[in-house]
């Protein structure tokens, strides 16, 4: 074993800062948006699903951009381009705070998916994928975790400052925090690949060592983009990651839906804080079973597991005890948007083109965002209830986990192909 592996490795620092990068961004404004919506709404007289279209502009944005998301940081200094992103994407979230038209969300929206591309989406993969080579689940799992703990504490505080100090200050506030954060962990923290610390990636050695077949080129292992996207399984895989969205979008609706059950909105934020501890324990599990038990057997679990808090919501909504139960189950299965997704895409395809095989597939997560998001604030709209939303997230939870089979017997095809190499 060499000298680098009986150290403490860079690849962990990185892990940590990459993870609170990732969790501000996402509770700081991703997540903590669906806490405006019932304030903006009933202050401006905007309709809940007028103002949430906004979601699908910003997944439309989010659907052209990815491709090139993929190519640009491969091309770029990835400092540079995150900068620049947390100035687009805080930035934007902070406009919104000055705006009396709806129109105002409509175009920040554009901006702000841009810049949330990479701070919350391709950032995470693609710097784990190129920094671990052994214990790639396990630290995906951590970096979610990491997100549920921040979340934990950011959400509760979002929905007391909506509270007390209105929704403006809110926006503003919450802008100028997650670029005070994000940036000189940038900075100070963040490098593309271990040579440019002068570093292999964490288990080169060991994996040099238990597989000497794997060793220097095992980062190369899988299939081309190219045969990856012409594939069942990457088809299969596009539409795990658009009912897999789909199903976490009803996290912002989550607010609206606790106000409509009866509770106010220090209440929703309280239980969108609790649904973090479910995000939390929910990463380190998937994290830890995709090592032990594989992505294909996991990702089938979480599904099915996700059923239990759909039939809270549907027969109890009005208990306390049972609705903050459902959100922490909620939460768990959430986290597998942003574990089993890298996860299994790495399964499926391996890592010869992980980040544009990655970026590719993702595009499912826009156009979720594009049907999802809106779609339920209409729902809502035109019923008064999300209750057809509810048998709706069901049906895509049991349709997900058939499509996880479709996907692992696509890579089979490949392998037996001479494609998977």
């Amino acid at each position: 074993m060499s000298k680098q592996n009986k150290k403490f490795h860079y690849a962990w620092l990185l892990l940590i800062a990459v993870s609170i990068i990732v969790a501000v961004g996402k509770n700081g404004i991703s997540t903590a948006g669906g806490q405006y919506l019932a304030p903006v709404t009933q202050d401006l007289g905007i309709g809940m699903g007028s103002l949430t279209l906004y979601f699908s502009i910003a997944s439309i944005v989010t659907m052209i951009f990815l491709p090139i998301a993929g190519k640009l940081m491969a091309k770029y200094d990835i400092r540079l381009i995150l900068i620049v992103s947390v100035a687009l994407m805080a930035g934007s979230f902070a406009m919104f705070g000055f705006m009396n038209s709806v129109w105002g969300w409509y175009l920040f929206s554009i901006p702000m998916a841009i810049g949330s591309i990479f701070i919350t989406q391709m950032v995470g993969p693609v710097l784990i994928n190129n920094w671990f080579k052994k214990h790639n689940g396990l630290a995906i799992g951590l970096m979610v975790a990491i997100g549920g703990v921040f979340g934990a504490i950011i959400q509760p505080v979002v929905g007391t400052l909506i509270a007390d100090q209105g929704w403006r200050f809110s926006y503003i506030a919450s802008g100028i925090a997650v670029a005070v954060v994000i940036i000189p962990l940038v900075l100070l923290f963040i490098r593309m690949t271990p040579s440019q610390k002068g570093l292999q990636p964490l288990g080169t050695d060991e994996v040099a060592t238990t597989d000497k077949t794997a060793a220097p080129e095992e980062t190369a292992k899988g299939v081309t983009a190219a045969v990856a996207k012409k594939s069942s399984a990457f088809f299969a895989l596009f539409g795990f990651f658009f009912f897999i969205t789909s199903i976490a979008s009803f996290s912002q609706h989550l607010a609206p839906f606790a106000i409509g059950a009866g509770y106010d909105i220090k209440f929703a934020g309280t239980a969108l804080g609790v649904m973090q501890i479910g995000i939390l324990v929910g990463a380190l599990s998937f994290g830890v079973l995709s090592d032990k038990i594989g992505a294909k057997n996991t990702a089938i679990f979480a599904m099915l597991i996700g059923l239990i808090p759909v039939g809270i919501f549907l027969t109890a909504p009005d208990n306390k005890t049972l609705f903050m139960v459902a959100i922490v189950i909620f939460g768990f299965i959430i986290s597998s948007l942003g574990t089993m997704g890298p996860l299994l895409t790495t399964a499926l395809f391996g890592n010869k083109e992980y980040s544009q095989i990655y970026s590719t597939a993702a595009i499912g997560l826009a156009v979720a965002g594009i049907v999802a998001l809106p779609g339920y604030g209409y729902i809502f709209e035109f019923t008064g209830s999300y209750t057809f939303v509810l048998y709706a997230i069901g049906f895509m939870l049991v349709l997900n986990a058939l499509l996880v089979f479709v996907a692992f017997n696509g890579k089979k095809k490949l392998e037996k192909a001479g494609l998977w190499k």
